[in-house]
């Protein structure tokens, strides 16, 4: 596949089918997030892959509770404030969210990173990145969510058999399945409104009104 393509329809596909995932393509998947930069070159990282049902069942009652949680407290009332004021944008991702929590046992797979002794947690992301890039050149749609690890982190730790008192941290958990919607560019503002030059506020001398890559 041609980087381009990987890097302008890699996005969040959370609708996908209970289809399995070739151990190759899990394996390539891995194979290609411990090749990305670490911090220090430290890789000190570890992943969990889960494809058994019986503990993506347990964890789709975790992801659950763990969603409802987040629309209590940080997401409490955006569903209806983006309804009432037409933001369709926002109420489809919030309609996508949700199918993922509705539908969480569903998915094939499930990959969950874990990073220690890294304050910011950060060096972990780019090992996720590619990950998530190596999963769509194999066709697999990929979604990164981190409300396990916000609400539910000491629960999935167990669940996970993940050793206590070792200072290992759940990054994200990154379901992973064959999408059941199209792949395409996902909608932005240009690169060039969200993009400083040199100090805040200050505007790049170039403009990117439409992708530069458009298939």
């Amino acid at each position: 596949m041609d980087l381009n393509e990987a890097l302008y329809t890699t996005r969040a596909m959370r609708r996908v089918s209970s289809d399995p995932i070739a151990d190759d393509v899990v394996r390539a998947m891995m194979d290609a997030a411990i090749r990305s930069p670490s911090g220090g070159n430290t890789q000190n990282w570890r992943w969990v892959t889960v494809t058994d049902r019986s503990k993506i069942d347990r964890l789709a009652v975790l992801y659950s509770d763990a969603w409802a949680e987040l629309n209590a407290t940080l997401y409490k009332g955006r569903a209806e404030t983006a309804k009432a004021t037409g933001d369709e944008t926002t109420v489809r991702v919030l309609n996508s969210a949700q199918w993922l929590a509705d539908n969480f046992e569903k998915v094939p797979l499930v990959v969950f990173p874990f990073h220690r002794n890294d304050p910011s947690g950060a060096s972990i992301y780019p090992g996720v990145w590619s990950l998530m890039l190596a999963a769509r050149s194999h066709g697999v749609g990929t979604c990164l969510t981190t409300v396990l690890g916000m609400f539910k982190h000491d629960e999935l730790c167990e669940l996970l058999g993940v050793p206590p008192g070792k200072g290992w941290t759940n990054a994200a958990a990154v379901t992973a399945g064959y999408p059941l919607g199209k792949w395409g560019l996902a909608e932005r503002a240009p690169a060039h409104r969200v993009t400083y030059a040199e100090e805040w506020g200050q505007p790049p001398t170039w403009t990117a009104d439409e992708p530069l890559w458009g298939g």
